[in-house]
């Protein structure tokens, strides 16, 4: 299979968070517990004494025994530094009791859409959901000016290695407009950028767009994030996971219908459109059915990742001329997550198959990205989970959902300008 291509789309990538995870602990290849805790050991030797320790890409899901490590061996094992350790894709993390300290957090602290994981005696074990680790993330400093740029720089960069020449930022930064605009224009990067800010942020970023809003950078839309994730059993879902939390059997809707459907009001005020984050088939139904309900259908919104769709609602894409943003290569790591999660539902996973034949077009309609830094960006990771619906070296078999696979051609045309 040809796995390299030029004159590609990143269709989903949050930029600045790839720059800052370029220089972060990379545990995406740990299989245990003590593995993730040797390289936070390993790091913090390293580093000065009053440093955070700061990692990504752990996946618990992925080991034989998928337990986090506790905030006490966090705080063993690095001197008692502040740690701070996401899972792969940033809805859940570990922090040390430093770093808990520093944020505020403690076994009473509540958070709405988010949950501080308690022990048996009511404190917290380290592990953050949600509104609760964004809480966190909070109060890790944020890189300088300088530093900044140069993280933006970093980013771009790397993209362009493998083939990227446009590329999707759906969680931008007010000021990640002028720094793209001013490296494009000085010849540091050659990458173009659409950019969806936060719709907390939108105002903020169309004022600012004004030094920036041309042909290389521009002002995509915005976004908001109406659930959670599989791995985080966060998402929101039509029916229980077969292994969720007992407090929210059917993952945690992070946004009330009427929000979403006032987000999409503000939007088409602005004449763009909205990027829901929308992973579970939950999620997906409640965003076409604000679309529906607001009279945005074919405005350019877009759902970002549906992993998960029901039956009844593919046709509805093309209908309402929604565009499905899809990240295939989240299939990969998260084969043996979906089987705990949804053994039962494993047919409705990346129903692609199922969205061609509704009538949606590769690169037009339906477009594929990766997500980076949550996975990373190689676009031959979207190719192989689109095609053979499993990782390299598994058996058929162990596909999931084989009949929804598509041709290499039709894949890489997700990809395509």
């Amino acid at each position: 299979m040809n796995t390299e291509r030029a004159n590609l789309r990143e269709g989903h990538a949050h930029l600045f968070q790839l720059g800052r995870s370029l220089h972060m602990v990379d545990l995406c290849n740990c299989t245990t517990r003590e593995e993730m805790i040797e390289l936070l050991a390993a790091r913090a030797k390293k580093s000065e004494p009053n440093e955070w320790i700061l990692a990504h890409g752990a996946r618990p899901d992925g080991w034989s025994d998928p337990i986090w490590p506790t905030r006490q061996e966090l705080d063993r094992a690095c001197d008692g530094r502040a740690v701070v350790a996401w899972c792969f894709d940033y809805h859940k993390m570990v922090a040390s009791s430093s770093a808990l300290t520093k944020a505020g957090i403690t076994g009473e602290s509540r958070f709405d859409s988010g949950r501080v994981e308690l022990d048996g005696n009511e404190n917290p074990t380290g592990v953050l959901l949600e509104h609760a680790a964004l809480a966190m993330w909070s109060a890790v400093p944020e890189p300088g000016e300088s530093k900044r740029i140069g993280l933006v720089r970093d980013a771009c960069v790397h993209l362009e290695a493998m083939g990227y020449v446009e590329m999707h930022e759906l969680k931008t930064q007010p000021w990640v407009g002028g720094v793209l605009s001013d490296l494009y224009n000085a010849g540091e990067i050659k990458i173009k950028s659409v950019l969806f800010p936060l719709m907390k942020d939108l105002r903020e970023t169309i004022a600012a767009s004004s030094d920036w809003n041309t042909g290389a950078v521009t002002l995509g839309g915005g976004k908001i994030f109406v659930d959670g994730t599989f791995n985080s059993r966060t998402a929101w879902m039509l029916k229980p996971f077969a292994d969720g939390h007992e407090d929210y059997p059917c993952g945690t809707p992070m946004m009330k219908t009427g929000q979403i459907d006032r987000m999409l009001e503000i939007c088409k005020a602005h004449s763009l459109p909205l990027a829901a984050h929308a992973i579970g088939d939950g999620a997906v139904r409640a965003v076409l059915d604000s679309i529906e309900r607001t009279g945005c259908a074919h405005t350019g919104c877009r759902i970002e990742h549906a992993e998960l769709i029901d039956e009844s609602d593919i046709h509805r894409f093309k209908e309402l001329g929604a565009i499905a943003s899809l990240q295939p290569c989240h299939l990969l790591p998260d084969i043996e997550a979906l089987m705990r999660a949804v053994p039962n539902r494993l047919d409705r996973v990346f129903p692609i198959r199922e969205l061609i034949e509704s009538g949606m077009e590769p690169g037009v309609d339906l477009i594929f990205g990766s997500d980076v830094p949550i996975v990373r960006a190689n676009p031959g990771d979207s190719i192989q989970a689109a095609v053979h619906r499993r990782r390299v070296g598994m058996d058929e078999s162990q596909a999931i959902n084989f009949d929804q696979r598509i041709n290499e051609e039709q894949a890489w045309a997700c990809f395509g300008l």
